[in-house]
């Protein structure tokens, strides 16, 4: 079963980090941070992540549930996440800074790590709903 590991962006700002940190995550597993805001998650085949995380109680950030707004968004640092049609992402943003939505996002790798709540990244704002 594949694993994720997560990261709530809304951290980094707190801690000084940034996205591109080689040593994001070994960051965030020594910061004594909270399970909603850093840890990992098994997502069982065919499942989504933010379907994954809410079975594990989070409250994390969606709207649509269907691919079409931004405010599930989550930034892939390791692995690959495939998802389900989407019209709201560009391929610019699929392919290179590595968007990926979790409400229709499942892991294609055994180990995963997402920087999730990404919605507030400058742009995806305006595609918040």
């Amino acid at each position: 079963m594949p694993t994720v590991e997560y990261l709530n962006y809304e951290v980094l700002d707190d801690h000084g980090w940034e996205m591109d940190d080689d040593d994001l995550f070994e960051n965030a597993a020594d910061a004594d941070l909270d399970e909603e805001d850093y840890g990992s998650l098994d997502v069982a085949e065919g499942e989504y992540i933010l379907e994954a995380a809410e079975a594990q109680g989070y409250d994390w950030p969606f709207s649509c549930r269907a691919g079409a707004c931004a405010n599930c968004a989550a930034i892939v640092k390791e692995g690959e996440i495939d998802m389900d049609m989407q019209q709201i992402l560009s391929d610019e943003e699929v392919e290179e800074k590595m968007v990926r939505l979790t409400c229709i996002g499942s892991p294609a790798a055994d180990e995963v790590k997402i920087v999730f709540n990404a919605k507030h990244l400058d742009y995806l704002q305006n595609r918040v709903i």
